[in-house]
């Protein structure tokens, strides 16, 4: 907490990303007046994790989905590499994001400072024995000929290292996410409406704990009485211009503004 902290010791940013961070790089949100479950609810069953367990249509559309995923082609986009550069100044800053296309990590985040609450697309994982290998050998198993590929290591039904609808998320990884908000000087909510819990409560959680929250979302959300500042412009062009301006010198190196 930015209240019990030294003087000296360098803020902790802790960004929390969703759906919207991504949008500028050609994916689309889900959720959103054009997102694709408000267009084609029926493609909910294709990451709902009972369906995709007991139906093998389910999982061959499942995975013809993956091979036409825009997020094989996406890069990161500005607001990516402004949250990487902190990083790359040495600035401590930690990433919670709800997406699982890994651009943060493309953009240079290291691994071990970004924490996927929702998992990655990027890799699939074998449901009976829980052996994990790469999506792209997936899916070109998938362009040669196999509908449905199973587990090279036990022929166990494979999914997509991601948590589908009907799945929890993994408890180490959401504790460390709220310790984080716990322990942040700055929180910033980033392009996510704030409405899916339990990752929407770590705004409120880092507010309570005297943490500044900043919010850059196109639309309101629920935590929006309780930040310092909102911001309504496209997040591409808004936050690496703000995430300047939270680390400009203010008496001291690295003290935020």
């Amino acid at each position: 907490m930015s209240s019990t902290g030294t003087t000296d010791r360098r803020p902790l940013i802790a960004v929390l990303t969703g759906a919207g961070i991504s949008t500028d790089s050609g994916i689309p949100d889900y959720r959103g007046p054009q997102g694709l479950w408000r267009r084609d609810p029926e493609a909910e069953k294709l990451v709902t994790y009972d369906y995709y367990m007991a139906d093998p249509e389910i999982r061959r559309r499942s995975w013809q989905m993956r091979r036409e995923s825009p997020t094989w082609q996406a890069r990161p986009n500005a607001a990516h590499e402004a949250v990487a550069r902190l990083a790359r100044d040495g600035l401590p800053v930690r990433v919670i994001t709800q997406n699982v296309d890994g651009l943060h990590q493309l953009a240079g985040m290291p691994d071990r400072e970004v924490l996927e609450l929702h998992g990655t697309s990027r890799t699939v994982v074998c449901t009976e024995c829980d052996a994990r290998a790469p999506m792209a050998e997936a899916l070109e198993r998938v362009a040669a000929g196999e509908a449905d590929p199973a587990c090279r290591e036990c022929g166990g039904i494979l999914k997509s290292a991601t948590v589908m609808f009907g799945q929890a998320l993994d408890r180490e990884v959401l504790g460390e996410a709220v310790a984080v908000a716990r322990a942040c000087d700055v929180f910033l909510a980033v392009g996510t409406s704030l409405r899916v819990q339990p990752a929407a409560s770590l705004a409120g959680v880092a507010a309570e704990h005297g943490a500044r929250l900043l919010i850059v979302n196109g639309e309101p959300t629920p935590y929006d009485a309780l930040a310092e500042r909102v911001v309504r412009e496209p997040i591409s062009r808004a936050l690496p211009g703000l995430l300047d301006e939270l680390t400009e010198p203010s008496g001291g190196p690295g003290q935020p503004v």
